[in-house]
């Protein structure tokens, strides 16, 4: 754990005799250092919260059975006395101080930023405030949830190391943050807390035992191994936790039925998802799958050749189990929900003929909820990612940038510094959703941020550990007029600029040392492409591979390139139907 900034309080308020309310400006977890000066035996309390009332007073009933309190007795040596807690933190936007001698000033308080030592990893801004807004807003709930553990929240009662939540970010955590050491530690707390039938848990550590596990949960097993080695060329992670995983493939396929499982205890299915009710069956089958093609890619990773085909046909029996018992020869999947053809999508899990009809009817359903979203933590990693692969990367931006409810933006209308749990945590009219469980501080949502670095920005690993890279940059709209990224691989620093002005698209790409890359440029042929101010066909270094699907596919070595093309014809979607 490691201080890594002091915040300044914003503003004072007074919302009764005596009560002192200072707003930091920004939501985060850590705790402050005080400064006081008064008579000995002076007792001052400290109080913490994300949210205000209407009255101005804190609002602490989302806290649930956490004290959050700190109090101070001075010590009275008629000096200035520097106070600071060391062996607690809170998550917080509010301090209540009350007992204070006097008014106190901005300087009676200093925010102390806490986190788990990882390095910044990435960068990211475009040219929509709302959505850098939003970057700003995941990278800091990413910090006060990365403290030891992957934490869910960092403020009540709670602060456990859920692994829903953790599967579903891991990937978007990559891009800010280096996270290889962080989650290496965290899966040994996992593997320690696998059940003896080979489930591992809903979370860990794990100060008690549970139900059985959630589907969607407990694939952390795998998903977050598979991150790892795939962002990090890291095939030790893979073997540590090789036995663990087989155990829990041997659990999902000893529980199935016909490759079809159905959850035995618990489910949390599509958490917090606001319309309709994606089948806990079809969840549970789709992971299974899921699982089985990362368990083959793993296997294959580290030579166990006859374990990588034993998984890769048990994914085809599964895909083929899953589309019998819950698509239909039109494409429409059972449940018929924004998640399950996200999920089936984004997995894999359709055959090549129905993608296309599922694809069509996903955008349908997101244009009867007015062109908004409606899926929980588990639907929304792949919804954009599914948009985007089936050619309706409009819609893909027009979700992000939406500022209504239920969207992304609608929680910074409403003045959000961090990722909230619920996508209705709070609405103007209505006030606080539910006092029990109301994070402010929640990252799982902020998942989306994959899409930003491996969409928008277009930078992706090709294969394990970025040693091939994809630049695959998706100008859609928006009004979106550039982006500009950086990911600091452990090749080195990936880096994508590119803006569009006057039906013209220029790139500024950097491709680290020791590394190849296939970039893909919008153009509606490949004569218009330049780089450098040249024909991209008399580059040096550049390497001319195909054009089509509106772009031209070239071969670079490491270094810096700067390409311009005409952009071809968008395709729009149909707005009227």
């Amino acid at each position: 754990m490691q201080v890594t900034q002091e915040i300044r309080p914003i503003e004072i308020t007074k919302p009764k005799e005596g009560v002192y309310v200072f707003n930091m400006g920004q939501n985060f977890a850590g705790r402050v250092r005080l400064k006081v000066k008064g008579k000995a035996g002076t007792k001052v309390v400290l109080r913490f919260a994300e949210m205000l009332h209407k009255d101005g007073s804190i609002m602490t009933e989302n806290l649930r059975r956490a004290r959050c309190t700190d109090t101070y007795i001075f010590r009275g040596n008629g000096k200035d006395e520097i106070w600071e807690p060391r062996f607690t933190y809170h998550g917080f936007q509010y301090v209540e101080l009350t007992g204070y001698p006097g008014k106190p000033d901005l300087g009676a308080i200093t925010g102390i930023v806490l986190h788990s030592a990882a390095p910044v990893a990435g960068s990211f801004e475009c040219s929509n405030a709302m959505v850098n807004k939003l970057y700003s807003n995941i990278t800091w709930t990413q910090r006060a949830n990365f403290f030891d553990i992957p934490t869910d929240c960092p403020q009540r009662d709670e602060r456990l190391g859920w692994t829903g939540d953790a599967q579903i970010y891991i990937r978007s955590a990559t891009y800010n943050m280096d996270v290889a050491v962080f989650f290496k530690k965290w899966l040994v707390n996992l593997e320690d807390d696998q059940r003896p039938s080979g489930a591992f848990p809903d979370f860990a550590p794990l100060p008690y035992l549970q139900y059985e596990p959630s589907p969607g949960w407990m694939d952390a097993g795998v998903i977050c191994p598979f991150t790892i080695y795939q962002v990090y060329g890291d095939t030790h992670v893979i073997e540590r936790h090789y036995e663990a995983m087989t155990r829990f493939m041997h659990f999902l396929l000893r529980t199935s039925n016909d490759y079809l499982r159905s959850p035995r205890g618990h489910c949390w299915g599509d958490w917090l998802s606001i319309g309709g009710r994606t089948s806990n069956d079809l969840i549970a089958t789709a992971y299974f799958a899921y699982d089985a093609k990362l368990m083959a890619e793993m296997a294959a990773a580290i030579g166990r050749m006859e374990d990588a085909q034993k998984y890769a046909r048990l994914f085809d029996n599964i895909k083929t189990a899953f589309n019998k018992a819950y698509v239909s020869a039109n494409g429409r999947i059972k449940g018929d929900t924004q998640t399950c053809y996200a999920l089936a999508l984004y997995m894999d899990l359709l055959p090549q003929a129905l993608k296309e009809k599922a694809g069509a009817r996903l955008v349908e359903l997101i244009r009867e909820r007015n062109w908004h979203l409606s899926t929980g933590f588990l639907g929304v990693k792949y919804l954009l990612p599914a948009l985007t692969e089936e050619g309706y990367v409009d819609v893909a931006f027009r979700l992000l940038t939406n500022k209504t409810y239920p969207s992304w933006g609608y929680s910074i209308e409403n003045g959000a510094t961090t990722i909230w749990e619920r996508w209705n945590s709070y609405k103007k009219g209505k006030g606080f959703q539910d006092s029990y469980m109301n994070s402010f501080n929640h990252y799982a949502f902020g998942s989306v941020c994959e899409w930003m670095f491996a969409s928008m920005a277009g930078i992706d690993t090709d294969g394990a550990g970025f040693k091939r890279i994809t630049i695959r940059p998706q100008p859609g709209g928006s009004g979106i007029t550039y982006t500009k990224a950086s990911y600091d691989s452990i090749y080195g620093r990936i880096a994508t600029y590119w803006r569009v002005r006057d039906g013209k698209f220029l790139l500024d790409l950097t491709i680290p040392a020791n590394t190849t890359a296939t970039v893909y440029i919008p153009a509606k042929d490949a004569d218009s492409i330049t780089e450098g101010g040249k024909p991209a066909s008399k580059a040096e270094a550049v390497r001319f591979l195909r054009i089509g699907d509106g772009r031209a596919v070239f071969a670079v070595g490491s270094g810096r390139y700067r390409f311009m093309s005409s952009l071809p014809t968008a395709r729009q979607v149909d707005e009227t139907k």
